[in-house]
């Protein structure tokens, strides 16, 4: 059965530094593509961040990728989103996802990945 449960969130004010991460059990995780996204109220959820594990590649939603890293560490199983200069509108639920069999055109879709972790809050104070 497959986990993503993640950890990081929290508090932190505005042009600081948070570092979310998911730790997926149940699959092999090199074999996936792994991503976060984030969901505000009323909002559809969005793509944030991916890493594709088959091929070593990163993608980055335009809207973040000069303040947001994603990095995946193999031997942990672990995904990690390292969050710089944060602003309020970062203010977000943010989840893991993982999916296999996807090529890179699918990887900013929700719709493309079957297992997500529940989610956790991070709220940006200004």
């Amino acid at each position: 059965q497959v986990h993503l449960v993640e950890s990081g969130g929290g508090l932190v004010q505005a042009v600081g530094s948070l570092t979310r991460s998911c730790a997926a059990s149940g699959l092999t995780f090199t074999r996936y593509a792994v991503a976060w996204f984030r969901h505000a109220p009323g909002m559809e959820r969005e793509f944030v961040a991916v890493v594709s594990r088959r091929t070593g590649s990163t993608f980055t939603s335009d809207s973040v990728k000069v303040r947001f890293t994603i990095t995946a560490d193999n031997k942990k199983n672990t995904l990690i989103l390292r969050m710089n200069s944060q602003k309020t509108e970062d203010t977000d639920t943010y989840y893991c996802a993982a999916a296999s069999g996807i090529i890179q055109s699918q990887m900013k879709s929700r719709s493309e990945y079957h297992y997500w972790g529940k989610g956790t809050q991070v709220t940006v104070s200004s």
